[in-house]
């Protein structure tokens, strides 16, 4: 499988957000997805972008993807997060993962950050394996908090 990496584009933005609907629904929350592709797209390449993104494609297309951003960690300083990473069914258990991954970490190690993170399930028994080969630390005993913007209104 001849697959190709290369930084996200504009255009790329619809099959991207299929890809974050496939991720959603296989972590068994399909209604959580509430952006709209003109948003997706503003928040990657309008006049502020927040985010970039790896893909992987062949002659099929967009195999998966890896968007991140640099967030600020007060004890660790810059760092890269990876908000979501996936591979197609179909494309599973042909090193894309790997190839997506390891240029992630690659583009940490270039920039100088200070590191890397992301957040797993902990039930999702293959990316912790796959993570383990990387000796990752995985932490436990945070829980995520969040405010949606509806809630946010209200104040």
């Amino acid at each position: 499988m001849d697959i190709q990496l290369r930084f996200a584009v504009k255009e790329d933005c619809p099959r991207l957000l299929e890809l974050v609907n496939e991720l959603a629904v296989f972590e068994n929350l399909p209604d959580e997805v509430t952006v709209t592709l003109a948003e997706f797209e503003d928040a990657g390449f309008g006049e502020t972008p927040v985010w970039k993104a790896f893909v992987a494609e062949n002659e099929d297309g967009i195999m998966g993807f890896a968007l991140y951003y640099i967030r600020y960690s007060t004890w660790k300083g810059c760092r890269l997060y990876l908000e979501d990473f996936l591979v197609t069914e179909s494309g599973r258990g042909k090193g894309i993962g790997t190839l997506l991954f390891e240029r992630v970490m690659k583009e940490a190690k270039d920039k100088n950050y200070n590191g890397m993170s992301w957040q797993v399930l902990d039930w999702n028994t293959p990316a912790i394996n796959f993570y383990r080969k990387y000796t990752s630390d995985i932490e436990s005993g945070w829980l995520n908090a969040s405010l949606s913007k509806e809630k946010i209104q209200l104040l």
